[in-house]
C-alpha cells in the first residue's frame, strides 16, 4: 500500500529533523517503508493521502515496560485488549517483561508468545527473556537459546535475586554473547513490607516504607558486577535523586549502563495518595518531591535514557483493596504520550527532547532493527501521528486496556494519537470522536 502524510509537522529526534508543515514535511510510504520526506518519487500514485493538518508526524513510540498479561493472567487483560491499547497509544513496539505465567524462561513459550502477536497485527512485541528459571534467582536460563527465539535482554522483572554469585555469574553469560542485563534495582530486605515512599507522610498514614536506600544498595552492588563481568546493563524504573546520581557517577567512570522511569514517576509523589488511593499503587512508590524534581531534571540532562509506560493492568478486585493491600500497578500504554508532553511543556522541554525519550531512547536499548525510533528514507515505516493540543479526560470510556486503573481518571491531559502506522499499514485511526483499526 502508498501512503503519503501531507501538512504535518515531522519531527525525528534521531535524525534532529524538525520540518514545519509544508511541501518539505510530506512523508511517502510504500510496501512497509518510506520512500521519501519532501517530494514524492517519480510516478508515486499514493492509495491513500493522509491529511495531519495540525498534527505531529513522528516515529512509532518504543516502550520498555508493557505486561501484557499473558500467558496466565488473562482474566487481568490480553494481548488483544492491551495490544489496542498500545496502537491507540501510537505504540509501535514494546518490550514485556517475563513475568507471565509460566515465565518466560523456555524458548518454546517465547515463540508462542510472538507467534500469537504476529497474529493480532498490532504493534511489535519484543519479549525480554528470563534471568534465571522461573524467576526463582537459582538457575541461569539458556539465554542463548532465549535469544535465537526473539529475547532482545534478559530480566527478573521485579523478582530479586538474593544470591549475588547467581547475579554475576548470569552477568558473565550475557557478556559473553553480548546480551543486555535489565534489573530492577531495589534491595528485597531493605524493601520488604513497604508499600509507600518511607518519609513523614507515609509515617502519619501508617503505611510501612520503602526507603530510598533500598534503591541505592542495590545499584551500588549492580555497579560493582558490571565492574568485574563488563556486562552491559539496563535499570528500570528509577525513582529516587540519590539513585540517579550514582547513575550520573557509573556513566562519568564509563560503565555501560542505560536507565529509563516510569511516565507517572516524572508527575506524581508520595502526597498524591491522598487518603489512601490504591490508584497511586505502584512499585517503586512515588517519592518525595525532591525526587520527583531530580527526576525531571535527569531526563533534561541526558542521564535517562527513555519514559516507559510501567504499564500493568490490574483487575478490580485485586484493586479496590485497603492500600496496602491492594496490587501495584496501573495502566499506562495510553498515557505514555500525553504524559510525556506534559513534562516537555512544563519543564519547557523542546518536542523532540521529549520525543526521543520515547523513540530513538528505547530504540538503543532494544537494539533491535525493527524498532529502529526513527524516521529515514529506507527505514520502516512505524509513524506516530498525534495532535500536541488535544485535551482529553481519561476515563474507562476512553481507555482501551481492560486494566483502567489509573491515578489519572478523571484528569484532563493534552496530545491524543490521530493515527498509527506499523510497517506501511494504518494499524489505527481516531476521526471525529470515533475510532477504528
Amino acid at each position: 500500500m502508498k501512503v503519503s502524510i501531507l501538512n504535518g509537522r515531522l519531527v525525528d529526534p534521531a535524525s534532529g529533523l524538525d520540518l514545519a508543515a509544508g511541501a518539505a514535511s510530506a512523508l511517502h510510504v510504500a510496501d512497509g517503508r518510506v520512500v521519501a520526506i519532501g517530494d514524492a518519487p517519480a510516478g508515486f500514485a499514493p492509495d491513500r493521502t493522509i491529511d495531519a493538518a495540525g498534527c505531529v508526524v513522528a516515529p512509532g513510540l518504543l516502550d520498555l515496560a508493557a505486561r501484557l498479561r499473558e500467558p496466565g493472567y488473562e482474566y487481568k487483560a490480553t494481548l488483544e485488549s492491551e495490544m489496542q491499547a498500545a496502537i491507540a497509544g501510537g505504540i509501535t513496539g514494546l518490550a514485556c517483561p517475563p513475568d507471565t505465567d509460566p515465565t518466560l524462561d523456555e524458548p518454546g513459550l517465547v515463540e508462542m508468545l510472538k507467534y500469537r502477536a504476529r497474529g493480532i497485527e498490532g504493534t511489535r512485541l519484543f519479549p525480554v527473556g528470563s534471568l534465571t528459571t522461573g524467576l526463582k534467582g537459582e538457575v541461569i536460563t539458556e539465554m542463548a537459546e532465549l535469544a535465537e527465539a526473539g529475547c532482545v535482554g534478559f530480566s527478573q522483572a521485579m523478582a530479586p535475586i538474593t544470591d549475588t554469585q547467581v547475579l554475576m555469574r548470569a552477568m558473565q553469560y550475557a557478556r559473553t554473547y553480548g546480551f543486555t542485563v535489565w534489573l530492577h534495582p531495589q534491595d528485597p530486605y531493605l524493601a520488604r513490607g513497604g508499600v509507600a515512599h518511607a518519609g513523614p507522610y507515609a509515617s502519619r498514614l501508617g503505611l510501612p516504607g520503602v526507603p530510598v536506600i533500598a534503591e541505592t544498595v542495590a545499584l551500588n552492588t549492580i555497579f560493582d558486577l558490571v565492574r568485574v563481568t563488563g556486562c552491559r546493563v539496563h535499570l528500570c524504573r528509577l525513582s529516587s535523586a540519590a539513585g540517579l546520581e550514582l547513575v550520573r557517577r557509573a556513566r562519568a567512570e564509563g560503565l555501560p549502563v542505560s536507565c529509563d522511569v516510569a511516565a507517572h514517576h516524572i508527575h506524581l509523589i508520595d502526597l498524591d495518595i491522598g487518603f489512601f488511593d490504591a490508584n497511586c499503587r505502584v512499585d517503586p512508590p512515588f517519592r518525595s518531591q525532591r525526587d520527583r524534581d531530580a527526576i525531571r531534571a535527569a531526563l533534561a540532562d541526558g542521564t535517562i535514557d527513555a519514559i516507559c509506560s510501567d504499564h500493568t493492568p490490574v483487575d478490580d478486585d485485586a484493586k479496590q483493596l485497603p492500600f496496602g493491600e491492594a496490587e501495584p500497578g496501573v495502566t499506562g500504554l495510553e498515557l505514555l504520550l500525553p504524559l510525556t508532553l506534559k513534562w516537555a511543556n512544563e519543564a519547557g522541554v523542546p518536542l523532540a527532547t521529549a520525543l526521543a525519550k520515547i523513540s530513538s531512547g528505547p530504540a538503543a536499548v532494544l537494539g533491535v532493527p525493527e524498532a529502529t525510533g526513527r524516521l529515514e528514507v529506507g527505514g520502516p515505516a512505524d509513524l506516530c501521528v498525534f495532535d500536541p493540543r488535544e485535551a482529553w479526560t481519561v476515563s474507562r470510556a476512553t481507555l482501551l486496556s481492560q486494566g483502567a486503573h489509573t491515578p489519572y481518571v478523571g484528569r484532563e491531559l493534552e496530545g491524543r494519537v490521530r493515527m498509527t502506522l506499523v510497517g506501511g499499514r494504518v494499524a489505527w485511526e481516531r476521526t471525529a470522536g470515533a475510532r477504528s483499526a
